[in-house]
């Protein structure tokens, strides 16, 4: 029995380890004009222009998209970093919307951020 735990630690320990996925730590959001502007906290442990979170976006209920911010470059100086999309617009009588960060590495993550509309 020891030497297969040894074996399988062995090669538990030669996969590649999993990169830590975006974080959205905050949301707040405002009706502006016509459509709504909402700003987001993101953390994740960007190492430079290889690594970096690059998006985040807002979902309906239902996982459609209806807004998405682009990050055009790395933030590993600035954690947790704030940036803000306006002009989205929301279905009629939502009171909830999802947010969802993404990593150029990793793409989507599989977590999402429900908020609720003030």
């Amino acid at each position: 029995m020891r030497h297969l735990f040894l074996t399988g630690a062995f090669c538990a320990s030669a996969l590649p380890a999993l990169a830590d996925e975006p974080v959205v730590e905050a949301v707040t959001a405002r009706q502006s004009g016509g459509g709504w502007t909402f700003s987001v906290t993101l953390s994740h442990p960007d190492t430079g222009w290889d690594h970096y979170a690059d998006g985040w976006r807002v979902l309906d209920m239902d996982g459609n998209e209806l807004g998405l911010r682009v990050l055009a470059h790395p933030h590993e100086h600035e954690q947790p970093f704030t940036r803000s999309l306006s002009r989205v617009q929301l279905p009629e009588g939502a009171t909830q919307v999802q947010i969802q960060a993404r990593c150029l590495t990793d793409g989507w993550s599989k977590a999402v951020y429900t908020y609720t509309l003030p």
